[in-house]
């Protein structure tokens, strides 16, 4: 590997073989509640990279536009640098977690509306929400980024939950990145069970990192679940 240029709880990112790219590398590292909670998983990251790689290139036939450039190993993606902005897109189909204990709606409550929020990426803060305006006032992103986030988010919803629902998983809740590449904004960094929650249609067994947070064991056996059925997915 090359130079470490940024180093994460779950990724590690390298420098690539240009300018314009670089090397996004999977860890077994899981973590929960802003890295409080921390074991290896020896597996997961090939598991993630697997998956999110999966649905990318989904992602990419039906007109959204990724990082992703190509699978390069088990671990690792070769992707295109991007200038992260710096909040995460959150989209909500049913209400669990955070959204539950606010709110007060009982966890496994089908919403009416997929809901999408953003919450700042710091975890020294919390990752706490944040509003438009507020996102504008401290020059994160523009309103017009912000607009774009939210309608490629809907976007991205609509197709996950066709594809998931094929593979007899409902899509509960996920968190999205967005990046700067050439004046564009694009998807980037991950879509996988460490950043959805992925429960299966018919019994609402959780396939995701809820496993880890809640100690309900087999983590992984969890993500090779997801994993073997959006693989038969056609």
């Amino acid at each position: 590997m090359s130079k470490i240029l940024y180093e994460g709880k779950s990724k590690i990112i390298y420098e690539g073989p240009d300018e314009k790219s670089v090397v996004m590398y999977y860890k077994d590292t899981a973590t929960a509640f802003d890295g409080k909670k921390k074991e290896e998983l020896t597996g997961k990251g090939k598991l993630n990279s697997e998956i999110s790689g999966i649905i990318y290139n989904y992602l990419t036939q039906n007109g959204i536009e990724t990082h992703l450039i190509k699978i390069l190993d088990d671990n690792s993606e070769l992707v295109k640098r991007v200038e992260v902005i710096m909040v995460e897109s959150i989209v909500r189909n049913v209400a669990a977690g955070s959204f539950s204990r606010k709110y007060g709606v009982p966890e496994g409550t089908a919403l009416k509306n997929p809901t999408t929020e953003f919450s700042l990426k710091d975890d020294a803060l919390g990752d706490p929400m944040i509003n438009n305006s507020q996102i504008t006032a401290l020059g994160i992103a523009t309103a017009e980024e912000l607009d774009f986030m939210t309608e490629q988010s809907l976007k991205i919803n609509k197709l996950l939950c066709d594809l998931l629902e094929k593979a007899g998983i409902r899509l509960v809740d996920y968190k999205l990145e967005f990046g700067r590449y050439e004046g564009r904004v694009i998807l980037c960094d991950e879509i996988s069970p460490d950043s959805c929650r992925f429960w299966d249609i018919k019994t609402n067994e959780k396939l995701d990192k809820d496993r880890f947070r809640r100690d309900l064991g087999n983590v992984l056996g969890g993500y090779e679940n997801v994993l073997g059925r959006i693989k038969d997915v056609k």
